[in-house]
């Protein structure tokens, strides 16, 4: 079944930023001191065509802290042939390297669960008029 918009994720220019997180585990110390500040600094990445953050639109799926402070973000884009998949994927990554105690950051972009406007906040949805 091709996703919205017809296109074939696998063919997608997200696909040449992400990385598999697969080998991650969580370590639940660096996670509870890490993850706040992480998506704290997702919170200021901006999808060029919606003036809402990715994180009130649902976007970021998962962020994995390792006892190493590596971190794996799965996240994934409104649709496969978006045109902020050239730039999304590395502005997560770098937003994310950036955070005081990372280690490393890799990215990601995932398909399935597919986004769908279920997963925005409601906060971006009064945003966006979606009510």
């Amino acid at each position: 079944m091709m996703p919205m918009g017809g296109a074939d994720p696998a063919e997608s220019p997200a696909n040449e930023q992400s990385e598999s997180v697969a080998h991650i585990v969580p370590d639940p110390v660096k996670m509870a001191e890490l993850r706040p500040q992480i998506m704290d600094a997702l919170a200021t990445v901006y999808d060029p065509e919606i003036p809402v953050n990715i994180t009130e639109l649902g976007l970021i799926y998962d962020v994995l802290v390792d006892a190493e402070a590596k971190v794996g973000i799965r996240m994934t884009l409104t649709a496969p042939a978006c045109p902020a998949a050239q730039i999304l994927p590395g502005e997560v990554r770098d937003k994310a390297a950036k955070v005081p105690g990372v280690t490393e950051a890799k990215v990601e972009v995932v398909w399935d669960p597919p986004w769908t406007k279920e997963r925005m906040s409601e906060a971006a949805k009064l945003q966006l008029g979606l009510f």
